[in-house]
């Protein structure tokens, strides 16, 4: 349950990376291979078009992390990994209240949801309490106030469409640019650069 994010418009703010502890990288790079089936699983077993609701703060981007970087002058990369926490653990419990329990991809996301609560356990560990009670920037914690209410308080123009295998793309791909470190060397990280690049004018 954590995490945040900053606006871009068309530039690309310069990337500050945090260290990313190297306790995280095991999880994470697990996490990383059961997201790796996410087409099989997130499209195969779905109709086409299928689409699930979720708020529009979930619909989260690498384009948000830029732009949140840029909205808030030197915004802390482990504010921008607590709200990705905060974001994905939202987006795995719609995409699993969606399935019934004897949907052939029910056993793959609960297993996918289970391995992101270890990621997020380590990610807890290694950093102080404090980290987790220090006030928010104003951006960030209207962001966060908006994923964490009551369904039924959301007003209509704040619920998005989106398909499971979009959401989990956009869940793989803001893992590989805010825990960088873990996956400097790898294909999925030179697309995220690759992706970063488009966004300059």
């Amino acid at each position: 349950m954590l995490l945040f994010v900053r606006k871009c418009l068309f530039l690309l703010s310069p990337v500050r990376v945090a260290p990313t502890p190297a306790s995280m990288c095991t999880p994470l790079k697990t996490l990383n291979d059961s997201l790796s089936h996410r087409r099989r699983y997130m499209k195969h077993n779905f109709p086409i078009n299928y689409t699930i609701r979720v708020h529009r703060k979930e619909v989260f981007k690498p384009s948000n992390i830029n732009s949140l970087r840029l909205q808030v002058k030197g915004l802390d990369e482990l504010v921008l990994q607590r709200l990705w926490f905060q974001v994905n653990q939202g987006v795995l419990k719609k995409i699993i209240r969606v399935m019934p329990e004897r949907h052939p991809s029910r056993p793959y996301t609960t297993e996918l949801e289970r391995r992101f609560r270890d990621v997020e356990g380590v990610f807890v560990q290694s950093h102080p309490a404090e980290l987790f009670q220090q006030e928010l920037p104003e951006t960030i914690q209207e962001t966060w106030d908006h994923l964490t209410e009551e369904s039924d308080r959301v007003p209509e123009s704040s619920w998005r469409l989106a398909s499971p295998k979009s959401l989990l793309d956009n869940f793989c791909h803001t893992m590989h640019c805010l825990f960088s470190e873990c996956f400097a060397s790898t294909e999925a990280q030179q697309d995220c650069d690759q992706w970063q690049k488009t966004l300059k004018p």
